[in-house]
């Protein structure tokens, strides 16, 4: 990771034009992905992408629990926004929240059946969606890169201590 600039009025370190045209390809995925896949769970589901990934993430969770710390940082979340969208969920009956045993400070989400219900039935439309909007067309090598590269940019914004969560 390289250094952060303590001198502010040193010469930026300017991207190349190879390095510009990726960092815009890259933009524009940001800016596109997430409302592409918004707009399929809204429509198929009436579901918001964030609130598919609170019940995916439950619903892969050891008893379907998750403590809302844990559930926070799993989809990238304040406990704040997390807690208003675990609120909805529980007006129609997919999350419920509960004291942990351990630690009646610690409060616990859990998918209820009628949310693995809901998972189940978003899943399918959720994952073409995906499958078309970022798979199809790369190649086994490719995807392999994606990852890689994915995994490296999460890194180094993990070690750069800037605010990321939502």
């Amino acid at each position: 990771m390289p250094e952060r600039r303590a001198d502010r009025s040193a010469e930026p370190r300017w991207l190349d034009d190879t390095e510009r045209e990726a960092w815009l390809a890259l933009v524009a995925i940001l800016l596109r992905l997430n409302p592409a896949l918004d707009s399929q769970l809204t429509r198929d589901s009436n579901l918001t992408h964030f609130g598919y990934q609170v019940i995916a993430m439950l619903s892969m969770a050891e008893d379907r629990t998750l403590r809302l710390s844990e559930l926070a940082a799993q989809v990238n979340s304040s406990l704040s926004r997390l807690s208003h969208v675990v609120t909805k969920l529980e007006a129609r009956g997919w999350v419920r929240r509960e004291p942990a045993p351990a630690s009646r400070r610690t409060t616990l989400a859990v998918l209820t059946d009628e949310g693995w219900e809901a998972v189940q039935d978003a899943a399918p439309g959720h994952v073409e969606t995906v499958r078309s909007l970022v798979f199809d067309g790369l190649s086994r090598e490719q995807v392999k890169q994606l990852t890689a590269i994915a995994t490296q940019i999460g890194e180094n914004i993990r070690e750069s201590g800037l605010k990321t969560l939502s």
